[in-house]
């Protein structure tokens, strides 16, 4: 690994603040979806985002927390995108559709999607355990909240919130997985539309 460059000269060449944090986050996923975590090397991420390694170790400070951070940034990042689309929806069935358009993987080599499976595959500490566990609930919460608010409006049937919340998350996952291995399936259907499909035929409210 090359030695981290120092001196005042390679600080004032390096981006500062969150701008430097989002390239190092961005240049993570990319070369974690690429590379898997195994032969990751914190070099080449800060070659990937153009920055010295001294400066990426700053904002991660060792290997064993970077797919943790990188996670939790990701994840904070799209439903910051999730939660702006959903203000202009103009109803709960919108809201479900971007759920289920955000929750899937947009295609086999996504960046995002594999991070997940890199980080799900790893053995993690009672913390590590606590923050994937506050992660994958925090798709459980939106997804309650759009159920409950049609449920209210009566635009969704009544449905239980909990189990039917259990039910459409394995439902996207098990479709999220056939679409990264390249399941042949998906090659002329729409997985967003399949399983749109699945989730609303279910919350038609009677004679809806």
């Amino acid at each position: 690994m090359p030695a981290p460059e120092t001196g005042p000269r390679d600080r004032r060449r390096q981006p500062s603040g969150d701008e430097a944090r989002g390239r190092a986050m961005r240049a993570a996923i990319s070369v974690i979806a690429e590379k898997g975590t195994a032969a990751l090397r914190m070099s080449d991420i800060a070659e990937r985002a153009g920055m010295s390694t001294g400066h990426i170790l700053y904002h991660f400070g060792k290997k064993d927390r970077l797919l943790l951070e990188v996670l939790a940034w990701s994840q904070a990042d799209l439903w910051t995108r999730f939660q702006q689309a959903a203000d202009r929806a103009a109803s709960p069935a919108e809201k479900l559709d971007l759920f289920v358009r955000f929750y899937l993987p947009s295609h086999q080599g996504d960046e995002r999607y594999a991070l997940w499976t890199q980080v799900l595959a790893q053995r993690h500490d009672e913390e590590g355990r606590r923050i994937l566990t506050a992660l994958l609930d925090g798709w459980d919460e939106r997804l309650e909240a759009i159920l409950r608010e049609g449920r209210e409006l009566g635009h969704f049937a009544e449905v239980d919130l909990t189990e039917f919340t259990i039910r459409a998350v394995a439902l996207l996952s098990g479709i999220s997985e056939d679409v990264m291995f390249g399941r042949s399936r998906w090659q002329h259907a729409s997985p967003h539309a399949f399983a749109l499909s699945a989730l609303t035929r279910e919350l038609l409210p009677a004679g809806g």
